[in-house]
């Protein structure tokens, strides 16, 4: 299969070539990558970045974040039942523990537990797009972000607007949202709420979930400009199979809130951007969801965080320097009472030289209260062979603090361990991107050297279900590498009446040398991907009709690999009525993706949205 996907991916190549008389274009380069701090165009990135544009997330089969990014390359997505009412997000052979969630740069780090990471309190259809940032980014964020970093970025409309949107389908799928935009005069304003539900669709798998979100800004003077941000998100579900196939009638309940506050200053060659944030979630779990007497965990973590970044453009070029503060505590009457204080200080710079030539290297050193200072170097450098043709460089290092369910949670299935090491790795990446009128591709090579990796491992048994319980343990190392590629090509081929817009395919390949004992059972880190096969296309009927269909081949370390194909169709998807209908699991595969939870088969739902602008 490797062979014959290396071949799909250069003719294809080859084809995008000889095409080039149409005007179309990719339009990703006007895109810029902020990072917090130094702002670079997408097209003169030296890392492996995947930006999935606003009208992707509107023809994509999925009504959720994470079911979007099910379908981008080297992202490995864990989802427990459908629409995404919990899903673990890993890059490149990473757990969900080394990713690192933001919402426009604001980390949404969960102490408790990255099970929580997608509790994102921001409905669906506002983001206008989302950045992956694949790789090691604690030089950049900080350290979470040990393989890679997911940033959900939301814009402020300038004129007034209303939209509402509404589904139902199969399980007894059901929701909606509305989206309103209301700016007076300098000050301009969101609102979303949105709602989704659903009975479930095996025993123990209903849900609700309900996200509120307000977003503001006013530009002061030229100089000086405010932000606000608000939201709240509201999870109940029933968690068959979620954690342990020991009871099924496990639930959970989750109400997650976030605030945030930002000051920007921008004059002549200076950028500064001042904000202070805090999330809160409030988790109940029961292991009998009727009986919370016979066991109920019941979590309240805070994350009060405080940030300054800035940026000085100079004729020796752009220098980013930064410095945050942030605390971390939960009480829990599992875990305890339990704090934590981190203080991390950034500073990188990038110059451009001999006309092709750019690099970038900096620091991000971090003071923990109890591991002391860490640091975290890295650097890039790209070279630009010609307009659309650029190849690149870089390295960096890693590290991710253990969470406090790995130190201190037990319940019936897992034991805690409050002794577990921080991970640390060392990264290497190294690519080529093509990115012409109708064509973007890419190439890369990644390697990660990992120290002290936190999995979950238990000794296995002849009785089932297993017995044993899951231990969090460091295991001595392991080492991933891996190809990635992808291309999308704009082929607009036909007439007015039927056309094929976009086509587009990837494949990714992840090899793991893992030391750990024999005769147990892991978790996590026997679970990542081997193999990923993406591919998709769009086409357009009379104008009005838009049909997107998508595959994946999914194949993990461990477990049985499988297909599927999904489908969307829209009709006047930017009128002011429009209607939709999509399908996932067309091949009604049979498989699980996280926990022991037997994923949903063919499935559909239809829908309506409407638009006033």
């Amino acid at each position: 299969m490797n062979k014959i996907m290396i071949f799909v991916f250069f003719f294809s190549l080859q084809a995008s070539f000889a095409q080039e008389k149409d005007s179309i274009t990719v339009g990703l380069d006007e895109i810029i990558i902020k990072e917090n701090r130094i702002e670079i165009p997408f097209n003169k990135t030296s890392r492996n970045i995947s930006v999935i544009t606003r009208k992707a997330i509107e023809t994509t089969p999925a009504r959720s974040i994470q079911e979007v990014l099910a379908f981008t390359p080297g992202v490995d997505v864990r989802q427990r039942g459908v629409s995404g009412v919990q899903a673990n997000i890993g890059i490149r052979g990473g757990s969900f523990e080394q990713t690192l969630m933001l919402l426009n740069g604001i980390k949404l780090t969960d102490p408790q537990t990255n099970n929580h990471m997608m509790n994102i309190p921001v409905p669906f259809q506002s983001i206008q797009r989302i950045e992956v940032l694949k790789g090691p980014g604690s030089r950049v964020f900080g350290q979470n972000a040990f393989a890679g970093a997911v940033n959900i970025v939301t814009e402020l409309p300038e004129s007034t607007s209303l939209n509402i949107q509404g589904f139902g389908g199969d399980f007894g799928m059901r929701g909606g949202h509305i989206i309103s935009s209301l700016p007076v005069g300098k000050y301009r304003q969101t609102l979303s709420v949105s709602h989704d539900a659903s009975d479930g669709h095996w025993y123990n798998s209903d849900f609700k979930v309900t996200n509120f979100f307000y977003e503001s800004g006013i530009e002061l003077n030229e100089h000086h400009e405010l932000n606000l941000m608000a939201g709240w998100s509201d999870r109940t579900f029933g968690a068959n199979g979620f954690y342990t196939n020991a009871f099924p009638d496990q639930w959970e309940s989750l109400q997650t809130s976030l605030a945030a506050l930002s000051h920007t200053y921008r004059k002549s060659n200076l950028y500064v951007q001042t904000r202070a944030y805090w999330r809160r979630n409030i988790d109940e779990f029961r292991l009998r969801r009727n009986e919370p007497a016979f066991f109920t965990n019941n979590h309240v973590s805070d994350v009060h965080a405080l940030e300054v970044n800035a940026t000085y453009t100079s004729n020796l070029g752009t220098t980013g320097f930064g410095i945050e503060g942030r605390d971390e505590r939960i009480d829990s009457n599992n875990l305890g009472l339990r704090d934590r204080q981190f203080l991390g200080v950034f500073a990188e710079h990038r110059i451009e030289f001999w006309k092709k030539f750019d690099a970038r290297a900096g620091i991000y050193s971090n003071l923990y209260d109890e591991f002391g200072w860490r640091h975290f170097p890295g650097a890039e450098l790209g070279y630009q062979i010609n307009q659309s043709s650029r190849v690149y460089t870089n390295l960096g290092a890693s590290f991710r603090i253990p969470s406090f369910t790995e130190l201190y949670y037990q319940d019936p299935s897992n034991f805690s361990n409050p002794d577990l090491m921080p991970e640390e790795a060392w990264n290497y990446e190294v690519g080529w991107k093509l990115d012409r009128k109708r064509t973007r591709a890419e190439v890369v090579y990644f390697y990660r050297n990992t120290n002290n990796l936190i999995d979950y491992i238990r000794d296995p048994s002849t009785v089932q279900p297993n017995p044993n319980r899951w231990t969090p343990q460091n295991v001595s190392q392991v080492t991933f590498q891996g190809i990635e590629t992808s291309i999308q090509y704009l082929i607009n081929f036909g007439s007015s009446q039927a056309k094929l817009r976009e086509v587009n395919l990837s494949y990714n390949y992840i090899d793991a040398n893992l030391v750990q004992a024999e005769g147990v059972e892991s978790r996590n880190a026997l679970t990542a991907l081997r193999h990923q096969v993406i591919g998709g296309l769009q086409a357009e009927f009379v104008q009005k009709i838009e049909l997107t269909v998508k595959g994946r081949y999914i194949e993990r370390f461990a477990l049985d690999p499988y297909f599927l194909l999904d489908a969307r169709m829209d009709y006047n998807r930017l009128k002011k009525l429009g209607f939709f209908v999509e399908v996932s699991n067309i091949s009604n595969s049979n498989y699980v993706e996280a926990g022991f939870v037997q994923m949903p088969g063919r499935c559909a739902k239809a829908g309506f949205s409407f638009r006033i602008n």
